[in-house]
C-alpha cells in the first residue's frame, strides 16, 4: 500500500511545496550558526574583559566600561547594526564588509550583557577568596582568571546559555543588511511566492530546533559542572 493512498493530490502538492521551501531556508542554518557562534565567542571574551575592568582602580577605565555597557544595553540592536554598517564607514572613511559588520554588531552588543552576567557571578564569590588572594600577594589579573572566574562560572552558566540563545534569535536581524541567514531566506521565498505564513513557520521550526539543541547542550554541561563540584 502506497502512502499516496492516504493523502489527496492537493495534500501531496502542499507537502512538496513545504519541503521545497524548507530545502531553501535550511541552507541559511550554517550562516546563522556561523554568525551566532563567532559573535558568542567574541562577546564572551570581550564581556569577560569588561567585567574584570569593572573592578579596576582606574577611574577612567571604570567609567568607560559603565558608559559602554549602558549605551549598548540602552539602545536597540537594530540601531547599533545600522550605525556600524552605514554610519561607521562614513566616519572612518573605510569599507566594512557585511560579514564584519554583522559579527561586530552582534559581538559588541552581546559583550555588554555578558559583562553584567559575569559581574554578577564575580560578586557571588565569597569575599574571603579575594582577601585570601590579596594576602598571598597574587596579582589582580591572575587572581581573577585562576581563582575568581572559575568559581563564578558555575553560577553564571545558565545565564550565559540564555545569552547565546538570545544571540541566535537576534541574529535574525542581520538579514536586513543582506546576510542570507535563515530569516533572510524565509523573507526572500515569502516575497517570491506571496506567501508569508509558510516560509516564516518553516524558519521558526529551524530556529526552535537550533535553540533546543543549544539549551540541551547547556543543561549537560551544567550537570557535569555540578557533578564535578560535588
Amino acid at each position: 500500500m502506497n502512502i499516496l493512498d492516504f493523502i489527496s493530490h492537493q495534500q501531496y502538492r502542499d507537502i512538496l511545496y513545504i519541503l521545497k521551501i524548507a530545502q531553501y531556508v535550511y541552507k541559511g542554518i550554517f550562516t546563522t550558526l556561523l554568525y551566532s557562534i563567532l559573535a558568542a565567542f567574541l562577546g564572551i571574551m570581550l564581556g569577560t574583559i569588561l567585567a574584570i575592568f569593572r573592578y579596576s582602580n582606574n577611574r577612567i577605565l571604570l567609567i568607560s566600561v559603565k558608559v559602554y555597557v549602558s549605551i549598548m544595553r540602552g539602545t536597540p540592536f537594530l540601531l547599533q547594526l545600522f550605525f556600524i554598517y552605514f554610519a561607521l564607514p562614513g566616519i572612518l572613511k573605510i569599507n566594512i564588509p557585511i560579514f564584519i559588520a554583522g559579527i561586530l554588531a552582534l559581538s559588541l552588543n552581546s559583550a555588554a550583557y555578558v559583562a553584567e552576567i559575569i559581574r554578577g557571578g564575580i560578586e557571588s564569590v565569597d569575599k574571603g577568596q579575594f582577601e585570601a588572594a590579596k594576602s598571598l600577594s597574587i596579582p589582580y589579573l591572575e587572581m581573577m582568571i585562576s581563582i575568581i572566574l572559575p568559581q563564578a562560572l558555575k553560577s553564571i552558566l545558565p545565564s550565559l546559555i540564555n545569552e547565546i540563545v538570545s544571540l541566535i534569535k537576534e541574529s535574525a536581524v542581520i538579514g536586513i543588511i543582506g546576510v542570507a541567514d535563515l530569516m533572510r531566506r524565509a523573507q526572500i521565498i515569502a516575497a517570491e511566492k506571496y506567501d508569508f505564513i509558510t516560509p516564516l513557520c518553516v524558519a521558526a521550526v529551524f530556529y526552535y530546533i537550533i535553540i533546543s539543541i543549544i539549551a540541551y547542550i547547556g543543561t549537560i554541561v551544567e550537570k557535569k559542572l555540578n557533578d564535578r563540584s560535588n
